[in-house]
């Protein structure tokens, strides 16, 4: 009685449960292989530029905050 009881959900794991987990897991593996898309390239690259332009910004207003209120930064 025992076995049959571990058997049966072992069989139907083996059978239907570990290929299917096999299957999604490699290719999950493969897209992540591949990189980004276009469109998601893209996508960081506009991000990355405006994150340089927003850099070059606070430059300029701490460079402005320094010259009108110098001790800005200690307050």
């Amino acid at each position: 009685m025992s076995m049959g009881f571990i058997s049966v959900p072992l069989v139907v794991f083996m059978i239907i449960v570990a290929p299917l987990w096999l299957i999604l897991h490699y290719r999950s593996k493969r897209q992540a292989g591949e990189g980004l898309s276009g469109e998601d390239q893209k996508k960081l690259e506009t991000l990355v530029a405006r994150a340089e332009d927003m850099q070059e910004r606070i430059v300029t207003l701490e460079r402005i905050l320094d010259a009108e209120v110098p001790r800005w930064r200690h307050k």
